[in-house]
Parts: C-alpha cells; sequence; structure tokens
C-alpha cells in the first residue's frame, strides 16, 4: 500500500509504473501551477476536485464518488492499463493521494500504492523531478467499483462499530467550522484526526505505531471500524492508514458535507462521542 521513493526510483523505468500527482489542499484546490513547475519523471497531473469526485452538493457531499465511467475515463487518460502498477503521491503526507488509492482499489486495481513521504520524501532523497506537462499514453484499463466497503448516512447513523472522525478535533468538538453548515461530529463517532497518523517528515507511522494509536481510541477489532471527514477525502488516508495497521475499514463518502447539509441528522458537539 506504501512505497518508499527509494523503492520506486527503479520502477520509473517499468512501462507499466503509473505515477498520479494529486495535489491539492483545501485553501489551495488547484495543485496544477506546483505540478508544473516540478513533479516525478512522467507523473500526470491528477484534478482531484474534477476526476476524483463527482458534482458536489447538498447531502452529496462536497466530494461524492464518482461515477464509473467518468472515473474510467479519467484513468485511460492518465494512462493506466490492467497490468499497471499506480503510485499516487501529493505534498500534503498522502491526504488527497489517498483519495486515488482509495477509488482504484475500490474500482478493483490489484496494484495501487501512495508514495510514503510524498514529493517532499522524494526531494528529500535527492530524486529527480520534471517540469511542464506529461503526456501520457492513453490506457485501457477496465474498472468496476465497488470492491471496498461504504457507508451511507443511515448506515453511518446506525453503525454497529467505531466510526472515526478523521477531522482536526477542533471541527469535532464544533469549536470551528469553516466549510459547512453546522459544525459538531456525527453522534457516537471517536476524534482521529488524520496528523495523528504520520510523523513529524510526513511518512507514516509504523504498522505497529498505528495498531497502538487505533487500539487507545478504542477499536475493538472483533467490531467493524468505518471513517469519515469533512467531504471523504482524508477520510480516506484513515481508510489507508488503518490498511496499514492491518485493520480493514469502511468509508463514508459524504461524510461531514453531507451528513450537516440534512436538517433532520442530529449533531453532537464537545471532546465526546
Amino acid at each position: 500500500m506504501l512505497i518508499t521513493p527509494t523503492d520506486l526510483l527503479p520502477l520509473l523505468d517499468d512501462p507499466r509504473t503509473v505515477l498520479l500527482d494529486v495535489r491539492w489542499r483545501l485553501d489551495v484546490p488547484d495543485g496544477r501551477p506546483a505540478y508544473r513547475a516540478a513533479h516525478l519523471p512522467g507523473a500526470v497531473y491528477v484534478d482531484l476536485d474534477h476526476e476524483l469526485a463527482g458534482e458536489p452538493g447538498g447531502t452529496r457531499g462536497r466530494h461524492p464518488l464518482p461515477a464509473p465511467a467518468a472515473l474510467q475515463a479519467a484513468a485511460r487518460r492518465w494512462g493506466v492499463r490492467q497490468d499497471s502498477v499506480v503510485v499516487a503521491y501529493d505534498d500534503l503526507g498522502g491526504m488527497s493521494a489517498a483519495r486515488a488509492w482509495w477509488l482504484l482499489r475500490d474500482a478493483g486495481l490489484r496494484d495501487v500504492r501512495v508514495l510514503d513521504g510524498g514529493l517532499g520524501a522524494w526531494l528529500r532523497e535527492g530524486l529527480p523531478v520534471e517540469e511542464g506537462d506529461a503526456a501520457p499514453e492513453p490506457g485501457d484499463v477496465r474498472l468496476e467499483p465497488g470492491h471496498l466497503p461504504v457507508l451511507d448516512a443511515d448506515a453511518a447513523a446506525g453503525f454497529r462499530g467505531t466510526l472515526l472522525d478523521a477531522r482536526a478535533g477542533e471541527r469535532y468538538r464544533g469549536e470551528v467550522e469553516p466549510v459547512d453548515p453546522r459544525a459538531g461530529h456525527i453522534p457516537g463517532a471517536v476524534s482521529a484526526p488524520t496528523a495523528g497518523n504520520l510523523d513529524a517528515e510526513g511518512r507514516f507511522l509504523t504498522p505497529e505505531a498505528l495498531r497502538e494509536r487505533f487500539a487507545a481510541l478504542g477499536i475493538d477489532l472483533a467490531r467493524p471500524v468505518a471513517a469519515y471527514c469533512g467531504s471523504g477525502v482524508t477520510a480516506s488516508h484513515e481508510v489507508l492508514a488503518l490498511a496499514v495497521a492491518g485493520i480493514d475499514a469502511a468509508l463514508y463518502p459524504g461524510s461531514w458535507s453531507a451528513w450537516s447539509n440534512d436538517p433532520d441528522r442530529p449533531v453532537a458537539t464537545g471532546a465526546t462521542p
């Protein structure tokens, strides 16, 4: 699921390797200028808002899952084939790259990884970068979403397991809400900010450290686990961290952006579930 820069470097000569630059953040959603200034050799830019999400709005949330045909068309534009080794990266500790990882794994692609530490780790190793836009040969991949577990709002409301809220603690507690209509969290959810999955250099903690983290949050492996965030992007990172720890988890794609837009859904505030 993860790959280091030194392990990725020799794969650049393999024609099966497809690199996805998924630079995006809430305050700078368009990562193209940064991509064109410097990206991994051969990497293609992926537009998270338009290629890794469907049309936003209301109870669909800010980043609903893309239509299967649209995702397949985008993946073919990126050059993805059935036997591709896909590596996604960003400059945000994998927070946006994990969305590509989740979507492609859910769509049945077998070998999809996230570059651990992202662009920063690559640059710290002194490895090469390119400028401009990549123009890969179109791929022919066939994607069929539905391979990973998901929740809708009703399933999240009645979830009988541990539901993790991957947003920052102040948003979980309802102290601030910079984007969505209401502040707070889904009743019963446990605060588990994604930043806690990473070390000081933006790399994932070891599987052992992640297991300790999630155990401290009260995860009972005999019961199901699921994650949500603001709009389903960083929750993919939480699902990835759980997978690194050996824990299968479902994703609530609509997340808080969908939940908070439904006036009939209850909201909890404060530091406890």
